[in-house]
């Protein structure tokens, strides 16, 4: 653990909550991407599984559980409790395009050929380019509400704090991960592109 790492998961979180209170505060989803959540679900519990099978600390599990939760309420309010407000003509990503080559690299690049690795990678890869739906629909629309640019500048915020983290570790431990750096770089330039949208729009 460091400052870097700290700071990113707070970040994250601060985002997650964020988009939760805009939906509980408006009883709206407009403007959200509902597949980006889905994908974020997927993400977490394919890369949590290990909850189960692995204790490191009481901060490590505590965070898993609340994203993995706040993950769930996010989907059940877009697809369940105001799924009215959904707008799901704009969000029309078409997902396949992401799972398909996401699962077919897990399956290739990965540290070790385990179920539990293959899973922990494609939350990595899918982690990298699930904000595409959600970027897709800003550009789609031309427009997102300031409370959801708040939502995407966190989760930029918290990649840009994982990458400072890793450099960090990198100097410290001589750690290195070369599977989560590069989708943490590829995850950063999507976020490059919001701002530029941000900026533009």
């Amino acid at each position: 653990m460091n400052i870097f790492r700290i700071l990113g998961d707070i970040s994250h979180l601060l985002a997650i909550i964020i988009l939760l209170l805009k939906i509980l505060k408006s009883k709206s989803c407009a403007g959200i991407s509902g597949k980006s959540q889905i994908l974020f679900a997927l993400v977490f519990t394919t890369r949590y599984l290990d909850l189960f099978t692995n204790f490191i600390s009481v901060y490590n599990t505590v965070m898993k559980v609340i994203f993995l939760i706040c993950a769930y309420i996010t989907v059940y309010m877009i697809y369940v409790k105001f799924r009215k407000t959904f707008d799901s003509e704009n969000d029309s990503f078409r997902l396949e395009f992401l799972l398909v080559p996401v699962t077919g690299l897990s399956f290739l690049e990965n540290h070790s050929f385990t179920p539990l690795e293959i899973l922990w990678t494609f939350s990595i890869y899918l982690e990298s380019v699930a904000i595409l739906p959600q970027l897709f629909m800003i550009s789609k629309t031309g427009e997102a509400e300031t409370i959801t640019t708040h939502y995407l500048f966190f989760l930029g915020l918290y990649r840009a704090l994982y990458i400072a983290n890793w450099v960090w570790r990198y100097h410290t431990e001589n750690f290195y991960d070369q599977i989560a750096v590069v989708s943490g770089v590829v995850q950063t330039i999507f976020y490059c592109d919001f701002f530029y949208l941000y900026v533009t729009k």
